[in-house]
């Protein structure tokens, strides 16, 4: 069987986009997600909120395109692989980091909250928005 590496989280962004390019002209773009669930205490059975925050990474003219469009608060649906980068600081000691490499994002925030709908991905069987208005259907 062959290996599979895909991830998906719906959540809200926790900070601006961040820009930058590489020492060869490669714009790489990242910025935390923050995914909310539920779950049960044991003790008390009381529901009790968990947060789990994503590092997010975009590369390229996709990167440039919508970087400027991920701010803080925006719902956004993601999609794609889980890399882990380490490396080892100036005091020897290694690190490590684990992010999702986006080859498809979607703004779900409401139109006239900013953003509105949209696909920005890579093609490949992506969503796009639903028309929110009936003058936005495709036919007659």
């Amino acid at each position: 069987m062959g290996n599979l590496n895909k991830v998906m989280i719906i959540g809200n962004t926790g900070r601006d986009a961040e820009l930058r390019y590489t020492a060869n002209g490669t714009a790489v773009s990242d910025f935390s997600m923050a995914v909310n669930s539920r779950r049960r205490a044991q003790q008390s059975g009381e529901w009790e909120d968990e947060t789990e925050w994503f590092q997010v990474v975009l590369f390229g003219d996709r990167a440039e395109r919508i970087s400027q469009y991920i701010t803080k608060g925006k719902q956004l649906y993601v999609e794609g692989r889980l890399r882990t980068r380490n490396w080892d600081d100036d005091q020897g000691v290694r690190h490590y980091r684990t992010e999702v490499i986006a080859n498809n994002i979607e703004f779900l925030d409401r139109r006239g909250e900013g953003g509105g709908g949209g696909d920005w991905g890579g093609g490949g069987g992506s969503r796009g928005a639903a028309p929110s208005d009936v003058d936005d259907l495709p036919f007659e």
